[in-house]
């Protein structure tokens, strides 16, 4: 495959603002010691799975549209008889992004998902891991520009976890407001 120079936009954004932003608010001396979003993990689980299959792969099918590359159809580890679950049945799918593609969904998440949410207060500020990790939930996957509304049959909802290289959830919460993460106050 051959190397394209296209940059995201969100990636020149923040080598060229953010960085320095990041270096002025925490005092870091060397530019690597700066706090990057590493990867953003997708997961939608279906809990309507266990009564037909083809639910999983019509998720999977959203989400390939939503990340833009194949996602992994996750199976139940273990069987639990209370929820009519066998062992290793299709229950969801998940799918991790990286580099381009990564600043391209937060790209898109915050400028137009995000708004697009009914009743949107902002995001919650407490769902940091302590380790500089931001966890989040949609409810609707139709949010998305992705998906056409009208071939919808159901709706789904997704967790979205951003991995970043931050050592606390003070500087990843920083890094990510420098990327206009919509925040409640």
């Amino acid at each position: 495959m051959a190397e394209t120079s296209y940059t995201p936009r969100l990636k020149s954004y923040y080598e060229d603002v953010v960085r320095q932003k990041m270096i002025e608010q925490f005092g870091y001396k060397n530019a690597m010691e700066v706090p990057t979003i590493e990867k953003i993990v997708i997961n939608m689980g279906v809990g309507e799975a266990t009564a037909d299959t083809k639910k999983v792969q019509n998720a999977a099918g959203d989400l390939a549209l939503i990340a833009g590359q194949k996602p992994v159809v996750t199976r139940a580890r273990k069987a639990i008889s209370n929820f009519k679950l066998r062992e290793n049945q299709p229950v969801g799918a998940k799918v991790t992004l990286r580099k381009t593609r990564m600043f391209e969904f937060v790209d898109r998440l915050v400028n137009i998902a995000l708004p697009r949410v009914r009743d949107f207060r902002g995001l919650n500020p407490k769902s940091f891991d302590g380790r500089g990790n931001y966890a989040l939930g949609i409810k609707e996957h139709i949010v998305f520009p992705e998906i056409n509304y009208d071939k919808v049959d159901q709706m789904w909802g997704m967790d979205i976890i951003v991995c970043t290289t931050a050592k606390t959830d003070e500087e990843a919460r920083a890094l990510l407001k420098a990327f206009n993460f919509p925040f409640r106050q």
